[in-house]
């Protein structure tokens, strides 16, 4: 699953830079729902196939949140060869999903017209992963020892590595996105994603691996952002508030009510996708709250403060991954979230 690739090369800010200038442009007739109201159409792009990780925005479809809004909302799932910054400097779609705290900050250095509006998880599902053994207990366990990365990696929060607990680069082994070193090497390390790398050893290996989620040790990245093309923001604040608070809704509603609407989308739109997977993913979603907790728990699911923000620019851009004289604030608003939105429904369906 290709949660790891970052939106930062230069030949791709380059493109994005050409782009930046598009216009929001609505691009079809408004349809009606079957009290003939008139309903905006809105098309959202995700950053990979279908999958758990996008269930709020697949349950607001289903469940008709967006369609209380006023919105005929389709969802483009991603994958291969899918830009979503690049689509939405564009104008070709009208929101997009932005992987992690790179996407918005890399739109910003390309001045590529976007920025994130809510992000979805408080957590970045990014986690280290061992064999089940006794000399690493911690992340500060792994100093020294070698670590299976992808190259993406390299230059996004193994950075934070580096900085915070000292890892060295001669550490670094290559990841090929395959289980199988992992596998027959009790004493290998490597990344992955929360709800997915864990669940296949599991299933292939037999055994539970120790997981180390980054997040719980302080990696100030949030994750699965919500994009807006910034003409859109500045022309149609309603119409983001719209989408922006029935996508929490559907967070809300997946997390904590019955998930099987959107679980049916997911699994329409990604034959591929086995339920079980779904059904796991849910659960460590929750287990981690890695959307619900923060920030959120006050100020509802997808909350974002200047606060995190600075953190983790300021460790990115004193490793050189962005120049300090970057405006990083350009990468996102907090216009849209921090209202409380969908704590009443949470509220209602924890009390069921």
């Amino acid at each position: 699953m290709n949660r790891n690739v970052l939106v930062g090369a230069s030949a791709v800010l380059i493109v994005l830079a050409l782009l930046a200038f598009s216009l929001y442009v609505p691009r079809s007739e408004p349809a009606n729902d079957a009290e003939g109201t008139t309903l905006r159409p809105i098309s959202f792009v995700t950053d990979w196939k279908a999958q758990a990780e996008h269930g709020g925005f697949y349950q607001a479809l289903a469940n008709g949140y967006y369609e209380d809004a006023g919105l005929d909302v389709t969802i483009r799932p991603g994958g291969p060869g899918i830009n979503v910054p690049q689509l939405l400097a564009s104008g070709s779609v009208d929101f997009g999903m932005g992987s992690n705290s790179f996407i918005p900050l890399n739109i910003v250095a390309a001045d590529a017209g976007a920025k994130a509006v809510m992000a979805s998880f408080q957590k970045d599902p990014q986690v280290l992963i061992t064999h089940p053994r006794d000399d690493v207990k911690t992340l500060e366990d792994m100093r020294g020892m070698p670590i299976m990365v992808s190259d993406a990696t390299i230059s996004a929060f193994w950075v934070w590595l580096r900085s915070r607990f000292g890892f060295t680069d001669d550490q670094i082994r290559k990841y090929t996105f395959n289980l199988a070193p992992f596998l027959v090497d009790e004493r290998a390390i490597q990344q992955g994603y929360l709800s997915s790398e864990p669940y296949s050893i599991e299933k292939e290996a037999g055994f539970t691996p120790q997981v180390f989620l980054l997040s719980d040790h302080g990696y100030p990245g949030y994750a699965t952002f919500v994009l807006a093309n910034i003409a859109m923001i500045e022309e149609d604040p309603e119409l983001v508030q719209a989408f922006v608070d029935a996508t929490i809704r559907g967070w809300v509603s997946f997390l904590y009510g019955d998930a099987s609407p959107a679980t049916a989308l997911i699994l329409a739109d990604n034959p591929d996708m086995g339920e079980d997977v779904v059904v796991q993913a849910i659960g460590k979603l929750k287990e981690y709250g890695i959307a619900d907790s923060g920030d959120a728990l006050t100020q509802g699911i997808g909350a974002m403060s200047e606060e995190r923000w600075l953190t983790f620019f300021k460790v990115m851009s004193e490793n050189g991954v962005y120049d300090p004289a970057l405006d990083w604030q350009q990468a996102y608003t907090l216009q849209f979230v921090n209202k409380g939105v969908g704590l009443d429904l949470k509220a209602e369906l924890t009390s069921e």
